[in-house]
């Protein structure tokens, strides 16, 4: 009868086993010095050799002759442990044998002496299945056993043993085996069953596994099954219900493009074809994530914008959970690709409509222009990196809301007030003011500049402990800075109750902010709600050909209150409407 690959090539001795080197060098020594423990727990992802190196140890223990840890396979007590009948090392499958009724059966005969070897070994496989009252009635056993008697516990889910079981055993958590690791086995095996394969299925075979080596061996096996000649990747995308990697580039460049109806139906194709969706988006994944690392590492430009990119990465690592879960997952799928492209083509407008009229804008072409900026944003964070040191070097002395600054150079004297008195009175027409300074950054909004305010973010980290000004610069690290022009800008909020909190402070956060960056700029601020409202007008006129102008901003005009509308305006503040004012 055949023997599948994953059973035919288990490790046997510890040396045979990949990708688990500290818990190898941990159990050899522990043999080697014949000290090791009576209950063990082995946890971490399928397919890593938990169960293998549990029936190795429970070999290697009862050794005569042990040979740097491992078992010598030639003495009495190794010839009996290989068999399949040694009734004195115990494989229990807890899935199924997870009662009460069953722990005691096994906790019953625990107490009898080993049959044939040195120790009985329990290898209790997905322990974590096991009842409460199964793992009560092995509490007491597993802590004080027999002195013949080592528990070995597997599970790929730590988190449902109890830890009364967990704290009465040694722990070894099994990492997913590196990608190198299963390569080098695979190609070992390829090699001793004469399997003709292209180097780039071992490595798909590698990467799709999740570190699992018997995932690997099983999928190979697989495509031996299915190949009648050498293995290529084509029968690899037929076998896995995947793509090859000429159809997901087809894909990847068709959601950059924003080509809805190639998107859609490629889609439609690959279900109907039967193609795993999923595994289709794990793909397209991996194939973007290796474009950015070769950005970032070796310098080389990417298909499309990397910060585009990595989004869509990001998005998809975010979203494949709910995917797997959706009643539907191709309208699921359709839906947030949709969404994905509208944004780009959205943002694309915006951006280009922001008075920027060099390449570096456009959002599919990383050029030379783009390393330029690069560099360029290098140079200017160097310069707030030395503007940062020179601050902190400064004194900072307090006196009646004004804060001096005492250079380096004592013949040049500065003093700059970051808020002035506080009004009593409140601005009517704050709305009406807070409107035309949205329009009037819109209207002379200027990429770079809203760069270099985004960068200027980081000088009010040194002030959030301040006991003056702390609470003002917080609120500004809590905003996002949506639009900038020489005279204004734009901060948003997500509620709108903080809105109207910073909004009343509007005098002191707009000294605040122009006293750091050394600026002199009106602030807007609103909501983020109404900054996509406004933001899509503005994209919408910009397409019709319509102009936002430059308005004159509208002079404060004060609510006037007496000494008494203050009490009663503070009363009604204070309790509401159960107050009757007279």
């Amino acid at each position: 009868m055949y023997k599948a690959l994953y059973r035919q090539y288990r490790p046997m001795t510890f040396d045979d086993v990949f990708g688990q080197d500290t818990i190898v060098k941990t159990l050899r020594n522990s043999i080697k010095n014949s000290s090791f423990g009576h209950a063990y727990i082995f946890f971490g992802p399928r397919g890593t050799g938990k169960t293998s190196i549990s029936k190795i140890f429970a070999r290697s223990v009862n050794c005569l002759n042990p040979i740097n840890g491992n078992s010598c396979g030639k003495c009495n007590n190794c010839l009996k442990s290989y068999e399949k009948e040694c009734v004195d090392i115990i494989e229990i499958d807890a899935a199924s044998n997870n009662g009460v009724d069953e722990i005691r059966e096994l906790i019953n005969k625990v107490s009898l002496v080993p049959a044939e070897l040195k120790y009985k070994v329990y290898i209790i496989d997905e322990v974590h299945m096991l009842s409460i009252g199964a793992f009560n009635a092995l509490l007491k056993t597993l802590e004080e056993p027999p002195q013949h008697v080592i528990f070995i516990l597997a599970t790929t889910d730590p988190q449902k043993v109890p830890e009364t079981i967990i704290s009465r055993c040694q722990c070894f958590s099994f990492k997913r085996i590196s990608t190198e690791n299963i390569v080098l086995n695979l190609k070992q095996i390829c090699e001793k069953e004469n399997i003709d394969i292209d180097n780039d299925v071992i490595e798909e075979i590698a990467c799709s596994c999740d570190g699992g080596m018997r995932d690997a061996l099983s999928s190979l096996d697989q495509l031996r099954s299915y190949s009648e000649s050498k293995i290529t990747i084509g029968d690899y995308a037929a076998v896995n219900a995947s793509l090859t990697e000429g159809e997901i580039n087809k894909f990847y460049s068709a959601i950059f493009n924003c080509n809805y109806v190639e998107v859609l139906s490629l889609i439609k194709k690959y279900n109907s074809e039967g193609k795993n969706l999923i595994n289709i988006l794990e793909k397209l994944m991996r194939t973007m994530r290796n474009e950015i690392v070769e950005f970032y590492s070796n310098g080389k430009n990417p298909q499309f914008d990397v910060d585009l990119i990595l989004k869509l990465v990001l998005k998809i690592n975010e979203k494949i959970i709910d995917i797997k879960k959706s009643s539907n997952p191709v309208i699921y799928i359709e839906m947030f690709l949709l969404e994905f492209m509208n944004n780009i083509k959205m943002n694309s407008q915006a951006i280009n409509s922001f008075n920027v009229n060099d390449d570096t804008t456009k959002l599919f072409k990383i050029n030379e222009q783009n390393l330029e900026e690069s560099s360029q944003n290098v140079e200017n964070k160097d310069k707030n990196d030395k503007f940062n040191e020179e601050k902190k070097s400064e004194r900072i002395l307090r006196n009646d809301n004004i804060i001096e600054f005492n250079k380096q150079n004592e013949n040049e004297n500065v003093e700059k007030t970051f808020y002035p008195q506080e009004k009593n009175k409140k601005v009517k027409n704050i709305s009406e003011i807070i409107d035309v300074r949205v329009n009037n950054t819109l209207a002379k909004a200027n990429k770079q500049i809203l760069l270099r305010e985004i960068s200027n973010l980081d000088l009010f980290k040194d002030y959030t402990f301040d006991q003056e000004i702390g609470y003002i610069a917080c609120s500004i690290l809590d905003s996002k800075i949506r639009a900038a022009s020489d005279e204004n800008i734009i901060l948003s909020y997500e509620y709108d109750s903080i809105v109207k909190q910073n909004i009343e402070i509007l005098d002191k956060l707009t000294s605040v902010y122009n006293s750091i960056t050394n600026s002199n700029k009106k602030i807007a601020i609103i909501s983020d709600k109404k900054w996509e409202e406004i933001k899509n007008r503005y994209i919408l006129d910009k397409k019709n050909g319509i102009i936002w102008n430059v308005l004159p901003e509208p002079e404060e005009i004060f609510e006037e209150e007496t000494k008494n509308g203050i009490i009663n305006s503070s009363a009604i503040e204070l309790f509401g409407d159960i107050v009757e004012i007279k």
